[in-house]
Formats: structure tokens, sequence, C-alpha cells
């Protein structure tokens, strides 16, 4: 069985999933916040039947970059990209990053009433 070397394919499914799981609710008002206007806007919202699968998804892919990320450096060869510091570091970096997406697009449905 294929085992990747590094998270970044799950990063990157992670990261799509929670934008995708946030564009019914926080993309009009970004637009909205930007100055875009117009009755458009009121069809972004035809992604939000689809909002739990985008987030079980990127829950899915977080775990398997979680699994590949925060291994053990001796489970890489020397001189793999696992191996390295530095790229490490900036994976552990983005995997943060995107968790905090995947929660913004947890919790914005509960908070967005509360901002108007």
């Amino acid at each position: 069985m294929f085992e990747p070397q590094n998270g970044r394919s799950s990063l990157v499914t992670g990261g799509l999933a929670a934008i995708l799981a946030s564009t019914c609710c926080l993309g009009p008002l970004v637009l909205v916040a930007l100055g875009f206007s117009g009755a458009w806007i009121g069809n972004l919202t035809v992604l939000e039947p689809y909002r739990p699968v985008f987030i079980g998804a990127a829950l899915v892919a977080l775990f398997f970059a979680w699994r590949s990320i925060f291994r053990p450096a001796q489970a890489c060869t020397p001189g793999a990209v696992c191996a390295i510091a530095q790229v490490r570091s900036t994976y552990k970096l983005i995997f943060w990053i995107v968790a905090a997406l995947v929660l913004v697009a947890l919790a914005f449905p509960y908070i967005l009433p509360l901002l108007y």
C-alpha cells in the first residue's frame, strides 16, 4: 500500500474542503464586506446542503495529514522530505492554519447570528 512521505495532499484536501464548507455562509458575508453587492450573492448559498460533506472530508483529510506530519522523524528515511526539520515545521504551521479554517467552517453558522 502506498504510504505518503508527507501530508501535503491531505493538507491541500483539508484546506479545500474547509473553504468549500464555509462558502455558503462566509462567502456572501466577505463579498458584502468588500463592497460587492447584487442579487447574485444569494446564489452562493446553493452549497449549503453539501456543507456537512465538505466538513467531513476536511476532518478526514486533517486526520491523515496529522498522522503523516506528526509522526516521529525516525520513521522517515534519511534525506526524505519528512526528515528535514524546516519542512516539518512548515507543514505543521500549515496544518494548524488549515485546522483553524475547519474550525471557522464548523463554528461560523453558530456565530453568524451574533453578528446581525
